[in-house]
This record gives C-alpha cells, structure tokens and sequence, in this order.
C-alpha cells in the first residue's frame, strides 16, 4: 500500500467533565493530492495516501478520461513544487491519446474536499456524461446482500484503528470481496476501488455489487455507472438526486443495508430470488 493510512496523535480522553491523562492514539491521514494529466493541473483531491495509482485511475475513469488501462500510458509520482525533497503529493498522468481530453470540462478550478467531490463542478448537469444506461440484466438474491457489510467490515483495517475512514468494496455475483479500499473521502475510497478494477483489467463490471460503508451520494452512483456497475448498495441512506440517477440509468440502490433488513431505492427488479 505504500504510505501508511494513520498515524500517531496524542490525545486526552475527558469523562464526565474530567480529561484524563494523555495517551497515544491513531488518526486517519489526510493530505493533498494533486493530479496533472500531461502536465497540465486538473485536480487536487485531499485523500489517505496509499493506493494513489488506484485513485487517479478511477478519477480518470469516471470523468470519461479513459475507458481501458490501455488508455493509460505511464503514472509518474512528481516532487512538490513547494517542497523539492518530498515526493508522493503530486501525481502526472501520461495518456495514449491526450489529444481527445477537453481539459476545460475536467479541470476543477477549487479543490475537491474529502466530503464533497463534486467541489468546484459549474453544475450537476456537468457530471452527466456520456456513460449510457446499463443493459444488464444481472440479478442479486436479498440474502447475498445481507452478508456484505460483515465482510466490509472484516477488511476495514485502518478504519479498526482510527473509527475515521470510509470504505468501498466490489463484490461478485456470488458475493464473494474481490477487492476493499479505505479513505477519509468516501468518493476517493470510490474511485481507489474503481481504479484498481481498471488497472486490473477487471471492466465493465456488468456482474458486480458496489458496497459502501456510509450514505451513497449521486457521485458514488454515477461513479458505479462509469465502470458498467448495476448494483449500489450502502449502510447509511441514499440523497435523493442519488435515486433519481440509479432509476433514469437502470441500476439498483439499496439502502440501510443493516442486520436482516434493507431499503430499496431502484431498480427493485434487481433483486430477486435467484
């Protein structure tokens, strides 16, 4: 993974209106990465560094960047400009075919923050890209689903240490977990999963389930929709332009995800008996 997830705080625990003494915990780590496409700035996400490669990826990938690894020429980690000792930050992605990029549409003119990916978007209306409607007609038993957030759970490591990181996880139509990623930006821990599937050959993902561990946001499902997902399913509760996306584009959302009961948004087709 490279860089490590969390590190040390000192901290003081107060019970009752009393601090008691201070003690070492874990934090999640937090840190700017900006990301240039033949050299030319497009974004600065602030995510947990480790799975970097994973990331830029899948933010190339559901921005309509790229389609297949092929597309991807090299990925090369730069020194900061503002700290020439220190590499990691700053990231340079070289592409097959640059000149097919509409830098203008992709470029983010503000940062994009851990909670909201959609920072510095001119309007929803400019995320709708060119991703079609899925075709797929790939099914999910009720009882499968019940089993995925104990297996999320069970691959959350840095989440254990911390209680501060999101989590995203593929899963195959038998549910077994191909693939887990954490990050304090539930739509980095997205795109880190999603990234990783490209760069693994792994698309489209027409047989798949996304599973987050928070609330699914319309990004997390139009992201889903890049990479030919049909089913989203999460812990916590869709929004509801989220539910208006996964319906106009054949994909079922699940919600609430918890225990032996959960709600379902779209696309109730999906969820059959097989």
């Amino acid at each position: 993974m490279g860089a490590r997830p969390t590190r040390s705080a000192k901290i003081r625990t107060v019970r009752r209106g009393r601090p008691g003494a201070a003690r070492a915990d874990r934090v999640a780590v937090e840190e700017p990465l900006e990301i240039r496409v033949e050299g030319k700035g497009v974004a600065v996400v602030m995510r947990t560094p480790g799975h970097d490669d994973d990331l830029v990826s899948g933010f190339l990938l559901t921005e309509g960047v790229v389609r297949d690894p092929g597309d991807i020429f090299e990925i090369t980690h730069c020194r900061s400009s503002d700290d020439r000792s220190r590499e990691g930050n700053v990231i340079d992605v070289l592409l097959r075919k640059p000149e097919g990029v509409k830098f203008d549409a992709l470029t983010r003119h503000v940062f994009s923050a851990t909670s909201c990916g959609l920072c510095g978007k001119a309007s929803i209306e400019a995320v709708h890209m060119a991703f079609k409607p899925l075709r797929s007609r790939f099914r999910v038993s009720p009882r499968l689903l019940h089993t995925l957030p104990e297996a999320l759970a069970k691959s959350q490591a840095a989440f254990r240490e911390t209680g501060g990181l999101h989590a995203a996880a593929l899963f195959d139509a038998d549910g077994n977990l191909l693939s887990a990623r954490e990050d304090v930006g539930r739509h980095n821990a997205v795109d880190k999963l999603l990234g990783h599937a490209l760069r693994s050959g792994w698309l489209p993902l027409d047989r798949h389930i996304l599973f987050v561990s928070g609330r699914t946001s319309f990004e997390i499902v139009q992201k889903a929709l890049a990479a030919r997902v049909p089913v989203v399913a999460g812990i916590s509760a869709p929004s509801s332009l989220a539910v208006e996306f996964a319906r106009a584009n054949k994909q079922a959302l699940a919600g609430f995800v918890r225990g032996d009961r959960f709600n379902i948004y779209a696309g109730a087709s999906r969820f059959a008996a097989r």
